[in-house]
């Protein structure tokens, strides 16, 4: 609602979880959604050039790697769809997500556990590396809001992607909030009663407008 009111289209949904359907699952439907959005741009009056995507924690992970497929054709090549023809989210927004993926030897370590329920062969070295952004991200990946916070248990995550996007000369905003007397956790800017979670909401929204 907070978006609408700020005068954006808002296309809320959801996707497949995991262990009961298996990654590439939710990468699927977020390409389902696009493509909706594209095929009903006139019926809702969406602007087709003016697509943006926001994603939050797994929706971080989830979102950012859908972008590398609309701009990395080799990465496309890997999955059993393809974006809409032509179509690159105008920018994203990725909040607290993991841009590289942790490998462990450990098989009791919790990110194995966790790929194991996600991923069809539970969690090689290779799907790792498949579902690490950092590794393909391309000179045509979108513009980013990049965001983290003092009492993100993920905030090692975004300066790797951070260090990316400048390899690559990608425009982006890179925004850590909180410090160690006023740590911010996980996702916190979804709390809209926290004065930093609106800043961080205006922020967002103040760099999607650069971009219309």
């Amino acid at each position: 609602m907070d978006l609408a009111r700020r005068g954006f289209a808002v296309v809320n949904f959801t996707y497949r979880l995991a262990p009961e359907f298996k990654y590439p699952a939710s990468l699927e439907d977020t390409n389902r959604v696009f493509a909706w959005v594209l095929d009903h741009a006139k019926e809702y009056g969406f602007d087709r050039s003016r697509i943006f995507g926001v994603g939050d924690s797994a929706g971080a992970h989830i979102l950012g790697l859908y972008a590398a497929i609309c701009t990395n054709p080799d990465y496309a090549a890997a999955y059993p769809f393809q974006p809409p023809k032509g179509f690159v989210p105008a920018a994203v927004a990725l909040n607290c997500g993991v841009y590289r993926t942790p490998v462990s030897d450990d098989e009791k370590d919790q990110s194995n556990l966790l790929m194991a329920d996600l991923l069809p062969e539970k969690g090689t070295r290779e799907e790792f590396e498949g579902i690490s952004l950092v590794n393909f991200v391309t000179s045509q990946y979108p513009p980013v809001f990049l965001m983290t916070a003092s009492g993100d248990f993920l905030r090692d995550q975004a300066p790797l992607l951070a260090e990316k996007l400048m390899e690559f000369e990608i425009p982006f905003v890179y925004r850590y909030f909180g410090n160690a007397d006023q740590p911010l956790g996980h996702v916190f800017h979804c709390n809209i009663r926290l004065k930093e979670a609106l800043r961080c909401n205006d922020e967002e929204c103040e760099f999607f407008r650069e971009y219309c």
